[in-house]
């Protein structure tokens, strides 16, 4: 006995295949959960939460959370990115970077001093260069100098 008739399948099938159509790889949320491990580079026009352990480099077009049990070891490139957890490497964040009272990192940080929020309790061992609101470089990679030209 069928549950469910070819027209019922079919139906659902092409609710699902629409769906697929409509969604925006902008909108997606990959999600890292804890016990996770990921070695190896990630990149997606999306946004990363890592509540596990990445050990690689994270592209993400539009954010990047780690949460406070989430580790990276390795560089972060985004527009926005909330730092909660463990972060050894460099972090680029465009537009805006929160380093949350959790969070311990260990390199480099470049953001816009406009959007750049540091919690009391935040542990940074580092060095912070401040972007200009006038610049107009991408965080496609480290390189970039102040003036945007490769060093």
């Amino acid at each position: 006995m069928a549950m469910f008739s070819k027209t019922d399948e079919k139906t659902a099938r092409d609710r699902g295949a629409g769906a697929l159509r409509m969604g925006n790889a902008e909108n997606a949320i990959s999600i890292i959960g804890p016990g996770m491990r990921i070695v190896g580079d990630l990149v997606t026009d999306g946004t990363v939460r890592n509540e596990g352990e990445i050990r690689g480099t994270i592209r993400a077009t539009t954010a990047v959370v780690v949460g406070r049990e989430g580790l990276e070891e390795g560089d972060i490139f985004t527009q926005d990115a909330v730092i909660g957890g463990r972060v050894t490497g460099t972090v680029v964040a465009e537009s805006r970077l929160e380093l949350q009272s959790t969070c311990v990192v260990e390199g480099s940080v470049r953001a816009r001093a406009e959007h750049l929020q540091l919690e009391e309790g935040a542990r940074f061992n580092g060095q912070i260069e401040m972007i200009d609101g006038r610049e107009t470089g991408g965080a496609t990679g480290p390189g970039n100098g102040k003036d945007g030209k490769a060093q």
